[in-house]
């Protein structure tokens, strides 16, 4: 035999991907424009791309909406214990939005959860960073990479109850542990911001 044919008959065989059986722009949403696509930890290159992404988002939400966060005390700081509504706000909405396209991928494609559905790691970074303000994020773009990790940490290892949100039905599973894990993320995120700021970092 040749090299051609020792490789077709004992070769691993090439199997389509699980995507091409759904509708080009359910998957361009829930592989978040392709980066689940990625043949190699697609979670991490989805939650990548969201953190990319949210770079220009932060320059451009700062531009037209300013450093507005939500205090405790009433008063915008830069570090300290706060909301960014903007972020939350995008959060919520990928979240919401992303059900019926989830829904639609996995019913098409007859998986549950597959790795190549990343628009909830794209949600968990978008959480993540609503505890963060956008001033911050667009001067000290370090942050981002804090962000990604802790998410990470979170999404991969699923401490603190995350792993039952996954039992939710359908694409609400899908996205709910995420959505929690960068929730916890994010208050980790600003926790050690403050204690880095108290103890003058």
């Amino acid at each position: 035999m040749n090299k051609e044919e020792l490789k077709e008959k004992y070769g691993k065989k090439r199997v389509p991907h699980e995507w091409r059986k759904t509708d080009w722009f359910t998957t361009l949403v829930v592989t978040f424009f392709g980066s689940g696509m990625s043949p190699k930890a697609p979670g991490t290159m989805g939650s990548l791309a969201a953190a990319i992404i949210a770079y220009p988002m932060a320059w451009l939400a700062l531009r037209q909406f300013g450093n507005y966060v939500w205090s405790i005390s009433g008063k915008a700081f830069h570090f300290g214990f706060f909301i960014n509504p903007f972020f939350l706000a995008t959060a919520l909405i990928v979240f919401f939005a992303a059900i019926p396209f989830v829904n639609k991928a996995m019913k098409d494609t007859g998986t549950e959860d597959p790795g190549w559905i990343v628009i909830d790691e794209v949600c968990g970074i978008f959480m993540t960073l609503a505890f963060l303000p956008t001033y911050t994020i667009v001067h000290y773009p370090w942050f981002l990479a804090i962000a990604f990790g802790l998410f990470r940490f979170f999404d991969i290892l699923k401490p603190l109850g995350i792993h039952k949100f996954e039992k939710f039905p359908g694409a609400w599973g899908v996205m709910a542990d995420d959505l929690l894990g960068g929730f916890y993320a994010g208050i980790l995120l600003e926790l050690g911001t403050a204690i880095a700021v108290a103890i003058g970092f």
